[in-house]
């Protein structure tokens, strides 16, 4: 206790602070998932990776594989606030592309190849899987309310809930088939980037026919 009775020691983290040690977890949870495997993977090592203790680790995260979940919803609230703007009449991919593309790169982090292999193990890895579909089930509700909102209709109408499947839908099958298919084709970032753009062109104009 100080002389006035007050509180001694470090002051509480801000919010701001604390997503960033959030992000700094994911990232070196994901180098160490990649490199290693998940299940050789320890919360310790992760921790150490960040220069944080395990229990800082299950603080932040109820699992090691949670621990990449930053990575994942890093930008749902950029896509919802777009398509809360998207203009009638316009393209959603033009609204969403190219721009999307690259803010997904840097939501996810600085290294693209690392995240293509983080996406790509999701499909091998259950508990990364889980983390992955839970992250687009949650981001769902909130495409809907962005939708309705945009269209006047009532958060809870069918139509923009039906939307925002297959807005959901057309995003994780692009972003899942980029990884799989071309996201490691080359060293150059900008041509990673147009190939991320043309697929996610193709999913959104395919998830869209018919929607006014």
């Amino acid at each position: 206790m100080s002389a006035a009775g007050g509180r001694t020691g470090r002051p509480p983290l801000t919010e701001e602070r604390k997503a960033e040690i959030r992000l700094e977890i994911a990232r070196a949870a994901v180098d160490l998932f990649v490199a290693q495997g998940v299940t050789a993977t320890t919360g310790e090592q992760i921790g150490q990776a960040v220069g944080v203790s395990a229990r800082t680790v299950w603080r932040y995260f109820p699992s090691k594989e949670a621990c990449v979940a930053p990575l994942f919803t890093a930008g749902v609230d950029l896509l919802a606030d777009r398509l809360r703007h998207w203009a009638p009449g316009e393209s959603l991919d033009g609204v969403l592309v190219p721009e999307l593309a690259t803010d997904l790169a840097v939501a996810r982090g600085p290294d693209r190849a690392t995240v293509g292999a983080l996406v790509r193990l999701t499909r091998t890895e259950p508990g990364l899987r889980a983390v992955w579909l839970r992250t687009h089930d949650e981001a769902e509700p909130a495409f809907a309310r962005a939708l309705a909102e945009r269209a006047g209709l009532p958060e809870a109408d069918l139509r923009a809930t039906v939307q925002a499947a297959m807005f959901n839908a057309a995003l994780r099958a692009a972003v899942e088939h980029h990884a799989w298919h071309d996201a490691d084709a080359g060293p150059d970032r900008t041509a990673a980037e147009a190939a991320l753009e043309r697929t996610l062109r193709a999913a959104l104009a395919t998830a869209t026919e018919g929607v006014t």
